[in-house]
């Protein structure tokens, strides 16, 4: 099967303007995405998709390959359905252009859990929280499973809710990483927004309110997302010392 990565990058941030063009030791952070998504040995080809010709510019100058979308998607699965659809990929993969350290094993084997279960419409990481204070965080998106890996539900509220303390299990974060069958991207791209996704704002619960079958892939990386100045600053010192 053929994977094409897909990276959705726009310039306007309500809380960092420009977040893919901010530098990271002189280089733009979706150079820095881009550069790890090329790592991976299950990827064909990658591509930012972006509707900013700043963005494509800067792709374009450090060597990488931009596609232009419209104006008019409104979320980064809709930028890269648009995308998907003139490329000849059999599985999609979408990497958030605000993972500058996404490590290229993680998505290799989200590719291999969809192609090996025919029943998996989608596939996407989680890790194991370590830190007790994400667990009320809003910003830290929750997941939990069947006992099969296939997931039951998305949340920003503290799920599994810790009534039994030794019954409840580890905490898994959720990665914003997605890899889909091209056709099922394709068809949730131009589904409605559905209760569950309005309600807390996330678009995977869209694909579960339609009966799609989400595989959950656990792994040991622990993303540092930017989306804030604060994050930026991080990862720069975290880069600084590598």
């Amino acid at each position: 099967m053929k994977v094409v990565a897909f990276i959705p990058a726009r310039f306007g941030s309500t809380r960092l303007e420009g977040k893919p063009l901010k530098e990271i030791k002189g280089r733009p952070m979706v150079q820095w995405v881009y550069e790890r998504v090329k790592r991976s040995g299950a990827v064909s080809e990658a591509a930012v998709a972006t509707d900013d010709e700043r963005i494509a510019r800067a792709v374009r100058a450090f060597g990488g390959k931009a596609v232009m979308t419209s104006l008019s998607c409104m979320t980064g699965t809709e930028r890269v359905a648009e995308a998907a659809k003139a490329c000849d990929g059999d599985i999609i993969v979408n990497v958030q252009g605000d993972e500058p350290l996404m490590e290229p094993g993680v998505i290799d084997d989200c590719v291999r859990a969809l192609i090996e279960d025919p029943v998996a419409s989608i596939s996407t990481p989680v890790t194991r929280m370590k830190d007790p204070e994400e667990f009320a965080n809003p910003n830290v998106v929750k997941a939990v499973t069947d006992l099969n890996g296939f997931a039951l539900y998305f949340s920003r509220s503290p799920i599994p809710y810790p009534r039994n303390i030794k019954g409840s299990g580890p905490v898994k974060k959720h990665i914003g990483l997605y890899v889909y069958r091209r056709d099922v991207l394709l068809k949730l791209a131009k589904m409605p927004p559905t209760p569950l996704e309005e309600a807390e704002g996330l678009e995977q619960l869209r694909a579960m309110e339609n009966g799609l079958r989400i595989k959950v892939v656990e792994t040991g990386y622990d993303p540092v997302s930017v989306d804030t100045p604060e994050d930026l600053e991080r990862v720069r010192m975290m880069v600084g010392e590598e």
